[in-house]
């Protein structure tokens, strides 16, 4: 099928892709009984069943894992037997609404504000379970691989379900590609493929100097002061440019994919003015090639209803992002000496591991990776880029140990504007036409680059 018709067939599906996606935006899939009924969760997973059953994925059903969440499980096989096989990768849980004050639109009622479809999973990770199925509608019975399916419902809850299950059902999601989509571009309107993931590490670090409160002005300046050394600390993480500076991590490396234009990069994360961005590197440096520390939150005591008193006790919680080439076990071993080394007078310092993952690597000299080059040029009109991502998904190393065979293509209707995570989340329905073009194409081409 040619590329214009192919475009004119997602174009004419936009409409049912709109209101699908109204659906599933409707269904609180948060993966988290303290946040959202569990019936919510099992709704979402026999709605994409469902879809896909009906675009040709005849035994698509739902697997349990072991952190209990149920994944949507299916196959859809050509007549050519010996054509590749394509995994179809996608997740409908998402992140808890936070704030709905924050909403300028209901969270889970998808809206149309400025061009733009808006609400809690519309971009992560619903918008590309509804690209997926406009891809395969466009294409219809003409098909040329074999497609195995695999959407999660735990993702976001990073309990590890689907991770766990990949390895005790390696044959049932074997593939020679794997589209993770769950990714996305540069821009509205840029193509791109993630090839860097960095990893993380996750550590509380306490602090301890007295055995209780004490009054400021009796004890204060002979006193120490658990805060005090706490906040020494942290701040030696990182030096006067904002590089992070954990003793035995390289800070020094670059990046040499798709550059990050500092303007569209304050811009996308809503720098203030006159307020500068962190590091001597590029922004594509800071972000994808080099660690970065991240204070997350702080117990001491709060600003209302503080007394004159000097603390005992102090802890933070810290998140370190790895990039490919660190090993998370090597990195948490770094930070926890750096912390113990930075800390003053002789306070007690303990450094819990809260959690680790890998950083990963996506190859990209293989046949996937240039038909998904082809078909993105043709769809977009312009050319591929490589990105990294500052996020882990802890899956994309599974999948590679799992089939170190597969190649991994990581790719989304997700760009900065949809504010994942966030409220406000939104997509922008070109991105979910172009994609869904773009894989279409994708499947379309891959048998010849495999050949």
């Amino acid at each position: 099928m040619r590329t214009a018709e192919l475009s004119a067939r997602v174009t004419d599906l936009m409409p049912l892709a709109r209101d699908e996606l109204a659906e599933l935006v409707a269904l609180r899939s948060v993966a988290d009984p303290r946040q959202s009924p569990p019936e919510e969760c099992e709704k979402a997973a026999r709605w994409v069943a469902d879809r896909f059953v009906g675009v040709g994925f005849g035994d698509a059903h739902l697997e349990q894992t072991a952190d209990g969440s149920q994944a949507v499980v299916g196959s859809r096989p050509c007549a050519d037997r010996g054509a590749p096989t394509v995994l179809l990768y996608a997740h409908y849980d998402v992140q808890p609404a936070l704030d709905e004050r924050a909403w300028h639109t209901p969270p889970f009622q998808l809206t149309t504000v400025g061009g733009r479809w808006y609400g809690r999973g519309a971009a992560d990770c619903k918008g590309n379970i509804v690209m997926h199925l406009a891809a395969l509608r466009a294409l219809g019975a003409d098909i040329p691989v074999n497609l195995k399916l695999v959407v999660e419902g735990s993702e976001e809850q990073g309990t590890g379900g689907l991770e766990a299950f990949v390895p005790t059902h390696a044959d049932l999601l074997r593939a020679d590609a794997i589209l993770v989509c769950d990714t996305g571009n540069a821009a509205v309107g840029s193509p791109a493929v993630t090839v860097s993931l960095r990893g993380m590490v996750n550590v509380v670090v306490t602090v301890e100097a007295l055995a209780t409160e004490l009054h400021s002005g009796m004890f204060g300046g002979a006193a120490p002061d658990a805060l005090a050394a706490l906040i020494a600390m942290l701040a030696s993480l990182r030096d006067a440019r904002g590089n992070t500076t954990v003793a035995g991590l390289d800070g020094t490396r670059g990046w040499s994919g798709a550059p990050y234009p500092p303007e569209q990069f304050r811009q996308d994360a809503g720098v203030l003015e006159g307020v500068e961005l962190l590091g001597d590197g590029t922004v594509s440096d800071m972000l994808w090639a080099r660690p970065s520390v991240t204070v997350l939150g702080i117990d001491c005591p709060p600003v209302l209803g503080s007394a004159a008193a000097i603390s005992p006790r102090a802890a933070a919680r810290l998140n370190l992002r790895i990039p490919p080439g660190l090993a998370p076990d090597a990195a948490r071993a770094s930070l926890a000496d750096h912390l113990h080394a930075a800390a003053p007078w002789g306070v007690r310092v303990t450094v819990e591991t809260e959690a680790t993952g890998s950083p990963f690597q996506a190859a990209v000299d293989g046949p996937a990776y240039r038909a998904i080059a082809e078909a993105m040029r043709e769809a977009f009109g312009k050319p591929m880029s490589t990105l990294g991502q500052g996020g882990s998904i802890p899956l994309c190393n599974v999948f590679a140990a799992t089939y170190p065979d597969a190649e991994l293509i990581l790719m989304g209707v997700e760009e900065p504007q949809a504010l994942i995570h966030a409220p406000n989340e939104s997509v922008d329905p070109r991105e979910i036409a172009a994609m869904a073009h773009s894989e279409a194409l994708f499947l379309q081409l891959y048998p010849r680059y495999f050949r």
